[in-house]
């Protein structure tokens, strides 16, 4: 979770990587017959200098940025010869995980039959360890009398994955999972499709047993020691970069039978993606699996009904978001983690989490805690934060942040009250930038705001 679990994706273009002022990479997508690296398909991008023809195209890993955790890198154009070929199918087949899905589930199996006692858990090899495979792993360290309650809440047996380069993975804190989970009850959803949200996946799972609770839960998510912890049909080795299952399409058709609604039974798809990650290619696999649950549901919606959805991200990710999903909206829920020091909930100026929820459903169902300091507003009809004042000329609560944002007359909008109107730039921007750098601009589309490694365009399909 937590700017999930996934890769914080990128390309692996040599030169883009090593020459960042260099210009940019446009993301082209997924392309019929794009060659595969252990993350599944690669993705196809482009390299871009402003005022130049598109430079040459070429694959990279979907999943990792870091040519160090995935290397592979091939121009389109490329003729690669039949020896290279086999050597990657080889290189992709050695690093698929050493146990499959059910072959873990056996050893689930068989690990709860143990006495505590004989219950270990290798931290370095991330794996439950059976008595027989004690010794392979005696230099190892290990954690010994692995409770149930440990058993159902791996997210907190498993070291998360912080390589912030290759994978983020930040956990909800229990505030934000339990008021997740109590909003999706209240809305009347049974079926979670959790993408990249292995505590929410969890705190469902452990409620399973009660019997006034009725919602299920199917993880999809890169981290496939989830397996060892999950049946095949609770959990899906997948990577929301691709719309890639690992399992094929035994995986394919479990996740196609959860989203079939049985008995009215509704579903909401929640997912918690990397920051990291470009929204071009998440958008691209959401509306996959939003064209998954509307196969399923024919007859009973009409076409241009979309799955409910949860988008959990920075909401200075929210113009590019809606230009992909025009029907979603942001509330203004701070969610917080667990292991990230910045993305907390806070009450004042930069100490509060810039993480909000994106979602196509009415704001006015969306009731955010009253006891937080949110409340709700009549005109703009949704719940907004304590600080997030109605402006009467943009007739509208403008704050993102959830600080209290101050209308400007000459840029006819609302803004954050650290900024001031700058004559030379006619815009509102910092007290102390530089009227130079700001008409510069980024180096990728030249619009001023955002540096070059954090440019919308680069993600631009």
């Amino acid at each position: 979770e937590g700017g999930g679990d996934m890769a914080t994706s990128g390309a692996g273009d040599p030169e883009a990587l090593c020459c960042p002022g260099a210009g940019g990479l446009a993301l082209l997508g997924l392309a019929p017959g794009a060659p595969s690296c252990p993350h599944g398909p690669a993705l196809l991008f482009v390299k871009t200098s402003p005022g130049k023809e598109e430079g040459r195209r070429f694959y990279a890993c979907s999943a990792c940025r870091d040519r160090r955790d995935c290397n592979f890198f091939q121009w389109e154009d490329e003729k690669v010869s039949e020896t290279r070929l086999a050597a990657r199918e080889e290189y992709n087949r050695s690093h698929q995980p050493s146990f499959t899905h059910r072959q873990n589930v056996e050893r689930y199996n068989n690990f709860i039959l143990l006495p505590l006692s004989k219950r270990r858990f290798c931290q370095e090899c991330q794996q439950l360890l059976l008595p027989a495979e004690w010794e392979n792993h005696s230099d190892h360290q290990f954690l010994c009398d692995i409770s149930t309650a440990q058993l159902e809440t791996p997210s907190q047996l498993l070291y998360p994955l912080e390589n912030k380069k290759t994978n983020a993975q930040y956990l909800f804190a229990d505030r934000s999972c339990q008021f997740l989970l109590d909003l999706i009850t209240a809305l009347g959803f049974r079926r979670v499709l959790s993408v990249g949200t292995p505590r929410l996946h969890e705190m469902i799972q452990s409620k399973a047993s009660q019997e006034d609770f009725r919602i299920r839960s199917l993880l999809l998510d890169i981290d496939f020691r989830y397996s060892q912890f999950y049946k095949e049909d609770e959990f899906c080795h997948y990577n929301m970069f691709n719309h890639y299952f690992f399992g094929g399409e035994a995986a394919r058709e479990t996740c196609r039978k959860f989203l079939h609604q049985d008995s009215g039974e509704r579903v909401i798809m929640v997912t918690d993606p990397p920051f990291g990650g470009l929204v071009g290619a998440l958008s691209s696999s959401f509306k996959k699996l939003m064209a998954m649950w509307k196969e399923t549901e024919k007859g009973v919606y009409n076409n241009n009904q979309e799955m409910p959805m949860f988008w959990i991200f920075p909401y200075f990710f929210e113009s590019r978001i809606l230009e992909f999903f025009p029907s979603f909206s942001m509330m203004d829920y701070q969610v917080d983690y667990d292991n990230h020091a910045l993305y907390k909930h806070g009450k004042t100026g930069r100490r509060q989490s810039p993480v909000r929820i994106f979602t196509n459903l009415t704001p006015s169902m969306i009731v955010l805690p009253v006891e937080e300091g949110y409340r709700f507003c009549a005109m703009c009809q949704r719940y907004v934060s304590s600080g997030n004042q109605h402006c009467e000329i943009c007739n509208s609560c403008t704050s993102k942040d959830g600080r209290r944002w101050k209308h400007c007359v000459l840029c006819k909008k609302c803004v954050k009250p650290s900024w001031f109107h700058c004559s030379k730039c006619n815009c509102c921007t910092l007290p102390n930038h530089s009227c130079e750098e700001a008409g510069a601009g980024c180096f990728v589309c030249g619009k001023a705001g955002h540096k070059r490694s954090t440019c919308p365009s680069l993600s631009r399909s």
